[in-house]
């Protein structure tokens, strides 16, 4: 009974969690107006205004433009990586740190991606930098909560929950983007609705969990992600505790996984959204 109450509260807090950043996240794509262009000189006015200009100020002869330096404006796009140019995808970091990778911005066709591409896109979403101290921190709940109970405390325990998380993560995520996707010829890239209203986009994005495109461009249920993330729990039966090996925390963690996905197609979804919302754009098609 005491590991059940632990187990709930653990999955308590990090919904919680969860639940605040989608709420900020939506809330800010949700609010987000198309900006009003300024009030500017009529077209006649402008004419003469230029007219004006070019009679008092004659134009200086033409001279060769100096090299551009090679640095790049805060504004323009990064340059893609190889696995973004050879998949058609965007890796546009979330709030600048949040790893975005297997996201497609528009609907045009895209060759499917081979088993390598897969793969490669898989150990860029584990290794990423952000994954760290993400995983940190929900051991970190763990450590604080004393779950599972038989760790105990101090550091040793602090890098066994450490160890699962990332180990929980990691192996959802090889199993949802490569394996099964390779083995099932599903596409695991991320293809944005980006248009129509707010609850249909969330839904969208939820619904990506269920459903996802082959590799032949049809769609169909997403036997990766139901497959993938039950067999990522089964195997997590191995490296957490004796005590935790029960159906009550194998179904905390399978719901983990869905939840992390989800979260995950949300952000991806309304990311440009809130990123021309902090930046004050208008709209622009994406490409």
């Amino acid at each position: 009974m005491h590991g059940k109450t632990c187990l709930g509260s653990s999955f308590k807090m990090k919904f919680l969690w969860l639940g605040g950043v989608c709420l900020v996240a939506l809330s800010l794509a949700a609010a987000q107006e198309p900006a009003q262009m300024p009030l500017g000189q009529t077209q006649d006015q402008l004419q003469q205004s230029q007219a004006q200009t070019q009679a008092q100020n004659p134009p200086a002869p033409e001279q060769k433009p100096a090299p551009a330096p090679d640095s790049q404006k805060p504004d323009e796009p990064k340059p893609k990586t190889s696995i973004e140019r050879e998949t058609g995808t965007s890796n546009d970091r979330i709030f600048e740190v949040m790893p975005n990778y297997g996201t497609v911005r528009n609907s045009k066709d895209l060759p499917p991606m081979t088993a390598g591409q897969k793969y490669r896109t898989a150990t860029a979403q584990v290794f990423d930098y952000f994954a760290f101290p993400f995983n940190a921190a929900l051991a970190g709940i763990g450590q604080a909560q004393n779950s599972p109970k038989s760790w105990g405390q101090g550091w040793g325990a602090y890098g066994k929950r450490f160890g699962a998380t990332f180990a929980d993560n990691s192996i959802g995520t090889y199993m949802t983007t490569a394996i099964w996707p390779s083995l099932l010829k599903e596409d695991p890239r991320y293809y944005r609705k980006s248009e129509g209203g707010t609850k249909r986009r969330i839904l969208y994005s939820v619904g990506r969990l269920f459903v996802t495109r082959t590799d032949t461009g049809g769609t169909r249920f997403n036997a990766s992600e139901a497959i993938g993330n039950s067999m990522a729990t089964g195997l997590s039966n191995f490296y957490h505790a004796r005590e935790d090996r029960t159906f009550a925390r194998n179904f905390e963690t399978l719901g983990m996984l869905y939840m992390w996905d989800g979260l995950s197609n949300e952000l991806k979804e309304f990311w440009p959204d809130i990123k021309r919302k902090f930046k004050h754009k208008k709209p622009a098609e994406d490409h």
